[in-house]
């Protein structure tokens, strides 16, 4: 699936329980982050750029994640490793953790 993605564009805080999600960065730059569970503790955080040093990356399968669009225009390429499944209210945060 191909995404456009704005700065400023809200995401919640996430995660896939059933499929490891790969994110390429076709243009633009962008900001993964990875934390270690529900309670916002971040654990990582990685800066994308198309072109740059580091244009993909893998989120494992159970992994709560985000996206931060750093630049406008900013497109995705996102690939799960399994079918689609929408996303339930338990593997969504209702907080904000982005920031």
């Amino acid at each position: 699936m191909l995404n456009a993605i704005e700065p400023g564009s809200v995401l919640p805080v996430h995660r896939h329980r059933k499929s490891s999600e790969t994110v390429a960065v076709l243009r633009g730059r962008l900001r993964e982050i990875l934390y270690d569970g529900r309670d916002g503790t971040v654990a990582e955080v990685v800066d994308l750029e198309a072109g740059g040093p580091c244009v993909a990356l893998n989120i494992p399968a159970g992994r709560w994640h985000t996206v931060e669009s750093l630049q406008s225009g900013t497109v995705i390429l996102e690939v799960k490793d399994g079918s689609y499944e929408p996303l339930s209210e338990e593997d969504i945060l209702e907080t904000d953790l982005n920031h």
